[in-house]
């Protein structure tokens, strides 16, 4: 596709898949990456100091360990640790292909490793990202980067196409059991649903409005995602009355060439 084909699409569908957006040897040095990170985890585990960290573990996991990593279901601000995934924040076929969505001016809202250990992955209820997050517009773009091949039995993503159209809504609890149910909600309609495969290197962009989800890893390999989300200095930061009321992102493209944007709540 071509940028204008983007645009077009994206606007219908709310979703985008890039193919091959990473090299081999940029997915291989991701997994080397994972691993250090895991390890760091681990003497965090060892030490009691990985409650409240930007490392989480598996909930749902019978066991924080195995095989001497420690089972985590994600770790957030990875941009803070790890020089490799900040980097990747800023691979220019991918901010090329946000900005002819978004606009030349890039801001990041969001750094993340999510993790599907093998057996232990939990499921991903249905919802949107913008239900919780304090921005507004919800105008964001979430990418997500497959660090292996996504496929149904390892839980890829699930999104129900053209419902970053409708309303914002709310949807409680995210991480669930692997045979719980994606919604509880009667009035959501996931006649549309659909499994978005890709495989490693590639990557699906969706709306922040957009209604998506993931099933558990049934696997006995890992699947590991690079997620991103980025948004307009145009959305202002609206956070609640106990949060923060300035907040620093850093700048991915343009802003007259700042590398950090503050913005005040209003």
């Amino acid at each position: 596709m071509d940028p204008k084909q983007y645009a077009s699409f994206f606007a219908e569908q709310g979703y985008l898949v890039l193919s091959d957006l990473l090299d081999k040897s940029a997915v291989d040095t991701s997994h080397q990456e994972i691993d250090r990170l895991h390890q760091i985890a681990l003497r965090l585990l060892d030490n009691d100091q990985l409650n409240g960290s930007d490392y989480q573990l598996e909930p749902y996991a019978k066991t924080d360990r195995t095989d001497d990593k420690p089972v985590l279901r994600k770790i957030e601000n990875t941009r803070s640790h790890s020089p490799w995934f900040s980097t990747l924040a800023s691979h220019r076929p991918l901010v090329s292909v946000i900005q002819s969505l978004l606009g030349e001016d890039l801001l990041l809202f969001r750094s993340t490793l999510m993790l599907k250990p093998a057996h232990h992955g939990s499921a991903h209820a249905f919802h949107q990202d913008s239900a919780y997050w304090p921005m507004d517009p919800p105008s964001l773009i979430t990418v997500s980067i497959a660090l292996e091949d996504a496929i149904p039995e390892n839980g890829c993503i699930k999104v129900i196409p053209g419902s970053h159209r409708g309303e914002l809504q709310t949807w409680g609890h995210i991480a669930q059991e692997e045979h719980a149910p994606l919604t509880e909600r009667k009035e959501v309609d996931l006649s549309g649903q659909i499994d978005v495969p890709l495989t490693a290197g590639s990557a699906v962009l969706f709306h922040s409005k957009l209604v998506h989800g993931s099933g558990a890893n049934r696997t006995d390999k890992s699947r590991n995602t690079a997620l991103y989300a980025y948004f307009s200095p145009d959305v202002r930061y609206k956070p609640g009355p106990n949060a923060p009321q300035r907040r620093s992102f850093p700048v991915i493209a343009g802003m007259n060439g700042a590398t950090e944007h503050e913005m005040v709540a209003g």
